[in-house]
């Protein structure tokens, strides 16, 4: 993490690598969840403007699996962090630095329509505590298909990062590159 400092204009942490870098960056902590966040949750956009949010819904669905959570007081508390977006019920989902040198997102946009089913599966035969991913298969049976609710909103999350924090604003040489 200290490396991507000079020589990463933008870095994308996912999940638990947003709660370390988090942590690692800001000192932000993360604490237990009391049950696993785990299924599919509507979120809302705090910055209108933001360019990483550009071409989203007022509303959109991204996939959480985790065990912890990061201290949203902590997040407000620092000038330098500033929260997108975020859920009722799965909390922070994306912060960012002003100039998007960093992004964290506390969820998994990344994930395809059956990973949370796989992982619930898997768990399950193995006997571990796991309850049904929330808002993930129709009517809570584990036996039908999900329907994919949030590839349009990860694809344009993902593009407007390449886009904007990473094609448009790192420069050509890295000697060049605002220190962090």
């Amino acid at each position: 993490m200290q490396w991507s400092r000079s020589h990463v204009y933008s870095t994308f942490h996912i999940c638990w690598g947003a709660q370390a870098g988090l942590y690692f960056h800001y000192g932000v902590g993360k604490y237990p969840l009391p049950s696993k966040m785990f299924g599919i949750f509507p979120h809302r956009i705090v910055h209108k403007n933001a360019i990483l949010f550009r071409g989203f819904d007022d509303v959109f669905f991204a996939p959480h699996s985790r065990h912890t959570d990061v201290n949203r007081s902590q997040i407000v508390s620092n000038p330098k962090l500033k929260i997108l977006a975020e859920s009722a019920e799965a909390g922070v989902y994306a912060v960012m630095t002003d100039a998007g040198r960093q992004i964290f997102v506390t969820g998994h946009p990344e994930y395809d329509l059956h990973t949370l089913g796989a992982e619930y599966h898997r768990d399950k035969e193995l006997g571990l505590p796991i309850s049904i991913p929330k808002h993930y298969f129709p009517n809570d049976d584990d036996t039908l298909q999900p329907l994919c609710t949030w590839r349009s909103s990860a694809n344009l999350l993902f593009s407007n990062w390449l886009n904007y924090f990473v094609y448009q604003a790192t420069p050509y040489d890295i000697g060049m590159m605002p220190p962090f």
